[in-house]
C-alpha cells in the first residue's frame, strides 16, 4: 500500500490555512450574531435589511460548513490509512487516493478565496465599456466585450443587469454600462480594467484586411447604500432625462423615462434608463454616482499615500492589457501576467476565470513585494 502520510500532511496544513485566510473563528462569532438577527420578529419590516442579513448568512454558514465539512474528511482519511497500516490492508487504497484528491480539488478553489486582498473585493461590480479607436470595428469589438462578460456572469451563475447602451453609428455600441452582482464580483473583475485590443480581418472592410481595434473596461465596486460615506450635493449634480435610445429586446426597454446625472464637480456621468419608471431609473443612477465618487476618494486618497511615499505608476486608461488576436493567428495573451491562450472562441465565450485567477495571483505577489496596500497602487501597465 503506497505511503499518504505526506499526502495527508499536505492536506492537513492546507485546511489550517485555509482556516486562517478565511477567519473561520471570526466567521463562528459573526454566525452567531446572524442567527440572533434572524429571529427578530420585525426582520422583514425592511426588506433590504431582511435580505442583506439573509444573504451574508448563507454565505457565512456556507464557508463555515464547507471548512467543517472539509476538515471530517481529512480526519476521515487520516483514520483510514491508520486503521489500513495497522491491519496491513491494501483494499482502501483507491479509496484513500479518491478520497485525498477529492478533497484537494475543493481545496484548491477554496484557495483562490486568498488572493482577494483588495478592499472591496467581495462587492457586486459597476462596469462600463467604451469603444475606442478603431471606428465601427472597435463599436463591434465592444459590443462583442458586453457579450463575453454576459456569458461569464452566466458560467458563474451571477447576475449582470445592463443600466444604459449607446448604439454605434452602422454596427455594435458606442457604450454600455452594467451591474454584476455575485460574491467576490468586484474582486474577479479587477482585472478587466483597462484597454482590450482585438485584431482580425474585419467584417467591415470590403478588401478584407487586418483591423486593429480597441474597447475600454472601467470597474468599480456597487454599494448599496453609501449615504453615510458619500455627499451628493444636489446642486452639484445636473440631472437629464430623455428617451431610450436602446434597441429595445436586444439591450434595455425604450421608454421616456431615461436618466442622466452629471456630477459637476468631477465631470462624472451616470445614465440608466432600464429600470421601470424614471424614479427608479433616477434613484439607481444615484447609487452608480455614489459608487463611482466613493472610488474616485479612494483612488485619491490612494495617489496621496502614493506620492508621500515616492513615485509609483498606478492603472491608467492609457494601459493595454490584453490583446485578443483572431489573424493571422489565433491567441489571447494578458500583457501583465503573460497567461495566454489558443482558444479565442471559448475566451469570447465567457471562459475567463484563469486570465482572472492568474491576475489575482500576480497582484499578490506585486503586493507583497512593494507594499502597496489593497492593491490599489500597483502597476498595472503592460510589460516591455
Amino acid at each position: 500500500m503506497r505511503d499518504f502520510t505526506d499526502d495527508l500532511s499536505a492536506l492537513r496544513r492546507r485546511l489550517e490555512e485555509a482556516g486562517h485566510y478565511l477567519g473561520v473563528d471570526g466567521l463562528r462569532g459573526r454566525l452567531s450574531e446572524l442567527e440572533a438577527e434572524l429571529g427578530r420578529p420585525d426582520l422583514w419590516d425592511d426588506t433590504e435589511v431582511g435580505q442583506r442579513i439573509t444573504r451574508e448568512y448563507g454565505q457565512i454558514k456556507g464557508d463555515v460548513d464547507l471548512l467543517d465539512r472539509l476538515a471530517e474528511d481529512v480526519s476521515y482519511a487520516e483514520t483510514l490509512f491508520e486503521i489500513a497500516v495497522e491491519e496491513d490492508d491494501d483494499s482502501v487504497e483507491a479509496e484513500l487516493s479518491t478520497k485525498l484528491a477529492g478533497t484537494s480539488a475543493e481545496l484548491d478553489r477554496l484557495e483562490l478565496r486568498s488572493l482577494f486582498i483588495g478592499e472591496h473585493d467581495e462587492h457586486d461590480a459597476v462596469c462600463e465599456i467604451h469603444a475606442k479607436d478603431g471606428g465601427t470595428d472597435a463599436q463591434d469589438w465592444a459590443e462583442m466585450l458586453v457579450r463575453m462578460y454576459q456569458r461569464w456572469a452566466e458560467r458563474r451563475g451571477f447576475e449582470l443587469e445592463v443600466e444604459d447602451v449607446s448604439e454605434g453609428q452602422e454596427a455594435g455600441i458606442l457604450s454600455a454600462s452594467f451591474i454584476i452582482r455575485g460574491r467576490h464580483a468586484n474582486g474577479l473583475l479587477t482585472s478587466e480594467r483597462g484597454v482590450h485590443r482585438l485584431v482580425r480581418i474585419s467584417p467591415f472592410d470590403s478588401q478584407a484586411r487586418r483591423q486593429t481595434s480597441f474597447a475600454s473596461m472601467s470597474v468599480v465596486p456597487f454599494f448599496e447604500d453609501l449615504s453615510g460615506e458619500v455627499d451628493i450635493d444636489e446642486k452639484d449634480l445636473r440631472i437629464d432625462t430623455y428617451r431610450s435610445s436602446g434597441a429595445g429586446g436586444q439591450h434595455v426597454n425604450v421608454t421616456d423615462s431615461a436618466v442622466r446625472i452629471t456630477h459637476l464637480p468631477t465631470g462624472t456621468v451616470v445614465a440608466v434608463q432600464n429600470e421601470r419608471s424614471q424614479h427608479q431609473n433616477k434613484a439607481k443612477a444615484l447609487q452608480i454616482l455614489a459608487s463611482k465618487l466613493a472610488e474616485l476618494q479612494r483612488e485619491e486618497r490612494q495617489a496621496e499615500m502614493s506620492a508621500m511615499a515616492g513615485p509609483k505608476a498606478l492603472v491608467g486608461w492609457g494601459a493595454q492589457i490584453r490583446s485578443y488576436v483572431l489573424a493571422p493567428y489565433q491567441q489571447v495573451k494578458d500583457l501583465r501576467t503573460d497567461y495566454e491562450t489558443g482558444n479565442v472562441q471559448a475566451v469570447l465565450d465567457g471562459d475567463l476565470d484563469q486570465f482572472m485567477e492568474s491576475y489575482l495571483r500576480w497582484r499578490r505577489a506585486r503586493v507583497a513585494g512593494d507594499g502597496a496596500g489593497d492593491g490599489g497602487a500597483v502597476d498595472s501597465r503592460p510589460r516591455g
